[in-house]
């Protein structure tokens, strides 16, 4: 009996040496601009990779690995990839092959295990630009310069293999209440005149943190606001809250800006650091930073007013945090957490699509009340002057603002939060109050 148990113990440390690895599953996700490919790995893995053309093709060949063999390949097709096949090499390597549609710039990268997965290898496929089309991008933006609208970019809290946090009830996912409110809002600002809204992600797929702020200023956004979800282990704790970017954290971010200015492109306020020197490049980065957390703050006040029409908000007033995503030196930028997932009542209100549309309603109407007060020069808001978008109704006796809402066909929600008139405040015959204009 002993030698049988010696030679299964023998045969199982061989099994293991020949395959250090194993490739457990394989997801996809497709954004705009890229498709990232992501293997599940039992371990940390060794691996080369080199591109293939004629036809174009991205081959990686893993050491000592075996593949789970359950995994249906045929649905792994997108925009970028045809298929993914794979064969073994030898007795313990492993080739995966990725048949693409076009030609790509790859980025591979490994990750480490988190709460969430274990390791990773990460493969995102790039789409080639032209410089025809980043010409194009460039006259474009030119043209655009006489009068514009003002620009907000929303920004759609986590998604793709990120799912954020996580209900208790209904295993709800916050990447996907967050981009259901960001599309909400979006469309409601697109229908003020003077605005219009950009979204950093319009379905599910990953992108890093400082992509999003790269993208709110490549669309030239002069706010930038992110909607997530809060999370807290004792279940009770509810509320929506609005943060904006902390001192220190605005500190730190200079540092990095500044060490880096030498081979950076990026724009603060519209000037370049990279031909400054570090005197002029700090002073000029400090009255940027300051004019833009001056901003970000007001914006947050008039949001975090709204929010508490709609229901309970954590906090007293307007909080500060260190989020990345804040961190853009010279486009007000703040954070929105609709309420907190990890209570059953504000799962329940954040799956609710009509609530959705009251948070969306609140965050638009306090960002209007912002660009009213504080125009960019140059857009059309500017020029327009007061709230186009509505006309004056003067009370009368036996008025409600319910029966006003009704007769008018607008929302009593709206129509508070146009008129900035609290749940339980009174109106009076004689007073004037705003009526959305109907599109």
């Amino acid at each position: 009996m002993r030698k049988i148990s010696n030679i299964i113990f023998l045969i199982g440390c061989f099994s293991h040496q020949i395959f250090a690895s194993n490739i457990d599953d394989i997801r996809l996700w497709t954004a705009p601009d890229h498709t990232r490919i992501v293997f599940d790995v039992s371990e940390s893995i060794d691996y080369k990779t080199f591109p293939l053309s004629n036809p174009d093709r991205f081959v990686v060949d893993f050491k000592s690995t075996s593949i789970n063999k359950k995994i249906k390949l045929e649905k792994y097709t997108d925009k970028h990839l045809d298929r993914i096949r794979y064969g073994s090499r030898g007795k313990t390597n492993l080739r995966v092959v990725l048949d693409l549609k076009k030609a790509i710039e790859p980025k591979v990268f490994s990750l480490k295990p988190n709460e969430k997965y274990g390791h990773r290898l990460v493969i995102d496929l790039f789409e080639k630009k032209s410089s025809f089309v980043k010409k194009k991008v460039f006259l474009e933006r030119q043209e655009n310069n006489r009068s514009r609208d003002v620009v907000v970019a929303i920004d759609a809290g986590h998604g793709g293999e990120d799912p954020g946090a996580i209900g208790p009830l209904k295993k709800t996912r916050e990447k996907n209440v967050t981009l259901q409110i960001a599309k909400k809002l979006k469309y409601l600002i697109d229908r003020q005149s003077g605005m219009r809204a950009i979204l950093t992600r319009q379905g599910d797929y990953y992108i890093g943190l400082r992509k999003r702020m790269k993208l709110a200023r490549d669309s030239k956004a002069d706010l930038f606001i992110s909607i997530h979800a809060d999370a807290f282990k004792d279940k009770r704790v509810r509320g929506s809250s609005v943060y904006v970017l902390s001192s220190h954290g605005a500190t730190s971010e200079a540092a990095r800006w500044l060490a880096a200015k030498e081979n950076s492109s990026d724009l603060v306020g519209g000037v370049s650091l990279e031909d400054k020197d570090n005197v002029l490049a700090s002073v000029l980065l400090d009255l940027s930073q300051s004019a833009t957390q001056e901003a970000s703050l007001s914006a947050a006040q008039k949001v975090f007013e709204n929010l508490k029409m709609v229901g309970r908000v954590h906090g007293k007033r307007v909080q500060q945090a260190g989020f990345m995503v804040l961190k853009s030196p010279d486009i007000p930028s703040l954070l929105v957490e609709t309420g907190f997932i990890t209570n059953p009542t504000e799962e329940k209100n954040l799956r609710n699509q009509k609530y959705q549309e009251l948070l969306a309603m609140a965050i638009m109407q306090g960002i209007r009340r912002y660009f009213v007060s504080f125009p960019p020069p140059g857009t059309n808001i500017s020029k327009n002057g007061k709230n186009t978008d509505s006309s004056r109704y003067r009370i009368i006796a036996g008025d409600t603002l319910s029966e006003i809402a009704k007769r008018h066909s607008v929302s009593l929600l709206q129509l508070r939060l146009l008129n900035k008139i609290e749940k339980n405040s009174k109106i009076k015959i004689g007073q004037m109050i705003l009526i959305p204009n109907k599109k």
